[in-house]
């Protein structure tokens, strides 16, 4: 088996195991040791692959930022239609995954993996990509005028992103917020810009 196949194999194999920790146990619980278990695979595996745990878990985040660039480009693509409001509420469901909510914890409380992240720019990695994706859709319903032509993408994402991360990151684990609260809290942060769209 040609070596980046194999490698790519593993990756995925100790990717997937540790997601089912994180979504089964939470945070805490995600160590070399219980990923390396999950997987069944030998605990010298992962570090066969990279530099130490922290190495493992910097692209484990990376890979899910990989992630949102499909996420991306489906909302980007869902401007215009719908209302702006349902886009949200869809975009901000898919993003909140738990995994998303886990890994967000875990980058918060571990000092060397935020370091080794450094590159992705100020805030936390993950949250900060999805800043970026929603600013970038909120652009196009702006262009379209769907949203006031002078309304802050940037701040409303902004908005958007903090208040979603807490609705989900506040439910116990394997529970989701009610998709009304949540709603809610987009309206309520999207609501001046929708009307002076008229203005």
């Amino acid at each position: 088996m040609p070596t980046g196949v194999h490698l790519r194999d593993v990756r995925k194999q100790l990717f997937d195991a540790a997601e089912r920790v994180l979504l089964r146990d939470g945070p805490n619980a995600l160590t070399s040791r219980a990923v390396t278990t999950e997987a069944d695979v030998a605990k010298g595996v992962l570090h066969r692959h990279f530099a130490d745990f922290d190495d493992f878990l910097a692209e484990l985040v990376r890979d899910r930022i990989a992630r949102l660039a499909d996420q991306a480009a489906l909302l980007h693509a869902a401007a215009g239609t719908r209302t702006v409001a349902e886009n949200l509420v869809d975009a901000l469901i898919e993003l909140f995954d738990p995994v998303t909510v886990a890994l967000s914890s875990l980058i918060f409380f571990r000092d060397e993996l935020r370091t080794r992240l450094r590159h992705c720019g100020n805030g936390l990695p993950l949250l900060v990509e999805a800043r970026e994706m929603l600013a970038a859709y909120l652009s196009a319903e702006r262009e379209q005028g769907r949203i006031a032509a002078d309304a802050d993408v940037e701040s409303l994402a902004l908005s958007l992103i903090g208040s979603a991360h807490l609705i989900f990151a506040g439910r116990p684990r394997k529970t989701l917020p009610d998709t009304e609260e949540l709603a809610k809290t987009v309206h309520t942060i999207t609501a001046d810009a929708i009307q002076r769209r008229l203005l």
